[in-house]
C-alpha cells in the first residue's frame, strides 16, 4: 500500500466511522483544530489510560497531577516562552502564503538554491533575527507560486495563545493558554515533595492540554493548535542524568512497542548540538515513519536543573532538594518523556490499519491491540426472529460490565463482522439456534478469523482472559 495512500484511508476512516471530524464543520470547519467522535474519544481514552498504567500504576516512584491551563504570567518569563518561543515567519507578497524561514531555508538548501549561503540555520530566538535578516530573502522564489523577489524579510511570531482574566482587556490581565504542561509539574513540584514525601529518584506525570499558534499546522492530527500531552518529568541526582536518560529512552521505546507499533516503523534519533533546546544537555527522539517521513513521536530530554533554576529566581523560592541520607541540598536534574496522545492516537491508526480479502471482498481491519480498541466485543443475532436478538442483547448486556460491548442484528452476518474488524473490534459473537439448544454461541477472532463454539456460562471469563484482565 502507498504510503500516501495509507494516510488517505486512515483519514478517510476516521471521518466515516466516527473517529475524527473536523472542528465547527457545518460553519465551513476552523484550520487544523479537530473533534474526537464516538470511537475516537473512546480510543483516546484508552491510550491515555494505557499510559497512564505505565507511568504511574507500575513505578512505585512516580505520582500524578493535574495543573490548571492558565497559569501565572511570570511562569511563562520564567522559562523562556515569552522572549524565546518565537518563530521567524515570510510571507509571499504574491501568493500570500506564510513559511517559517527556517523551514524555507532547510527547503532551499537541499534544492541547492541558495548553496551561497553557508553555516548553520540559527535558532528561532530573539537574539538570532540579525543572522536571518542576512539572508537574500528578496532574491529568493516562493516554493507556493513559484514567483522571485515577493518574500519578505523575517518577523518574529509568537507562538503561545493570549487570552485576559477579568472583565477588563489589559496588561495587567494577560495570561496565556500553556504552551506545554511541563511548566505545570515544575512549580508544583515542592508541593509534591512536601505533600507525598516522596524521595529521588522520583517521577511527575501528567495527561493535559496545550496550546500552541502553529503557522504551518497540517497533516490531519499530527500537528494542530491545540492538542493533548502525556509527559513524565524524573527528578534526579545531578550527576545521574545521563543513566536515567537512557534508561527512559530504551523504556519509552518499548511502550510503543507494547501498544503494538511494529517496531521496524520506530526508531531514535539522538539530538545534534545544534538540534538541542536551549535547555538541554542531551536530547533523544523516538520517531515513527509516518506516511509523510520519518517524524518526531516521543521526545526523552535531559534538562538538567535549568527549569527548577530559572523558576527559584523568578520567584525567590527555595526549590532545593535536602536528602535526608546524604544531608545535601541540591536542585535536581530532570529527565522529560514528552509524548502527544493525538500523534499517538494518528500512529495507533495509521500501523493497524490493514486490508485483506475475505469471501472474494476486500476487508478492511484495524488491527489494534485489545486493551486500546473502543469495542472489544460484537455480538450479532444471525436472524432478527426467533428469540435470537433477545437472547444476543442478554449477552452482550453481561458483556457490558466487563469491557465496551456492541450489538447488531441488521444485515448479514458477514457485513457486521466486517463493520466491527473496519473499527478494530477484536471478537465477534454470533447467536444462532444452535444456542437454543445448547446455550453455546460462535466466538470469532478479528486477526486470525479462528471461530470456536463455547458455552456462554464460561463466556465472560473467556473475554476477560483474552483481555488479560
Amino acid at each position: 500500500m502507498a504510503k500516501q495512500n495509507l494516510a488517505d484511508k486512515v483519514v478517510s476512516l476516521c471521518k466515516r466511522r466516527g473517529f475524527v471530524y473536523q472542528s465547527s464543520e457545518i460553519y465551513g470547519g476552523l484550520s487544523s483544530t479537530w473533534d474526537y467522535g464516538p470511537l475516537g474519544i473512546a480510543l483516546k481514552n484508552n491510550i491515555a489510560d494505557f499510559w497512564w498504567r505505565e507511568m504511574t500504576q507500575l513505578h512505585e516512584n512516580i505520582l500524578g497531577i493535574d495543573a490548571a491551563i492558565l497559569m501565572h504570567p511570570r511562569v511563562w518569563e520564567a522559562s523562556g516562552h515569552v522572549s524565546g518561543f518565537v518563530d521567524p515567519l515570510v510571507d509571499c507578497k504574491q501568493c500570500k502564503a506564510r513559511f517559517k524561514a527556517q523551514d524555507l531555508v532547510k527547503t532551499w538548501r537541499r534544492k541547492k538554491k541558495l548553496e551561497a549561503l553557508g553555516g548553520d540555520i540559527p535558532e528561532t530566538a530573539e537574539g538570532d533575527m540579525d543572522e536571518l535578516k542576512k539572508l537574500r530573502w528578496p532574491e529568493a522564489t516562493c516554493p507556493s507560486c513559484g514567483t522571485t523577489g515577493m518574500l519578505t524579510a523575517p518577523r518574529l511570531f509568537n507562538l503561545m495563545l493570549k487570552t485576559w482574566l477579568g472583565p477588563v482587556e489589559e496588561a495587567a490581565a494577560l495570561v496565556y493558554l500553556r504552551p506545554e504542561t511541563a511548566q505545570g509539574i515544575y512549580v508544583n513540584y515542592q508541593n509534591v515533595v512536601n505533600t507525598s514525601r516522596v524521595k529521588i529518584p522520583f517521577g511527575i506525570a501528567q495527561i493535559g492540554k496545550a496550546f500552541r499558534n502553529e503557522i504551518t499546522p497540517g497533516n490531519f492530527i499530527f500537528r494542530t493548535r491545540e492538542f493533548e500531552q502525556m509527559e513524565m518529568q524524573f527528578f534526579i541526582k545531578p550527576g545521574e542524568n545521563p543513566k536515567w536518560l537512557e534508561y527512559w529512552r530504551d523504556e519509552r521505546f518499548r511502550f510503543y512497542v507494547k501498544l503494538g507499533i511494529k517496531p521496524e516503523r520506530l526508531r531514535i534519533h539522538r539530538h545534534a548540538p545544534e538540534e538541542l533546546a536551549h535547555y538541554a544537555n542531551d536530547a533523544f527522539d523516538i520517531e515513527y515513519e509516518f506516511p509523510f517521513g520519518w517524524q518526531e513521536l516521543e521526545g526523552v530530554h535531559d534538562r538538567t536543573n535549568y527549569d527548577l533554576s530559572r523558576h527559584a529566581e523568578f520567584s525567590g523560592k527555595d526549590l532545593a532538594y535536602f536528602d535526608e541520607e546524604t544531608r545535601e541540598r541540591f536542585v535536581p536534574y530532570i529527565v522529560e518523556t514528552s509524548a502527544g496522545l493525538n500523534r499517538t492516537l494518528f500512529v495507533c491508526l495509521l500501523d493497524a490499519y490493514d486490508e485483506d480479502t475475505q469471501e472474494g471482498e476486500l476487508r478492511t481491519v484495524l488491527r489494534l491491540i485489545p486493551s486500546i480498541a473502543p469495542i472489544k466485543v460484537g455480538v450479532f443475532s444471525l436472524v432478527k426472529k426467533d428469540g435470537l436478538p433477545e437472547v444476543a442483547d442478554h449477552i452482550a448486556g453481561d458483556l457490558r460490565r466487563l469491557c465496551p460491548t456492541f450489538v447488531d442484528h441488521q444485515g448479514s452476518i458477514g457485513r457486521r463482522y466486517r463493520r466491527m474488524d473496519e473499527i478494530g473490534t477484536p471478537w465477534g459473537i454470533t447467536v444462532d439456534y444452535q444456542t437454543l439448544q445448547d446455550q453455546t454461541v460462535t466466538l470469532r477472532d478479528r486477526d486470525s478469523l479462528e471461530q470456536v463454539r463455547i458455552s456462554t456460562n464460561v463466556l465472560s471469563d473467556e473475554i476477560r482472559r483474552r483481555l488479560a484482565l
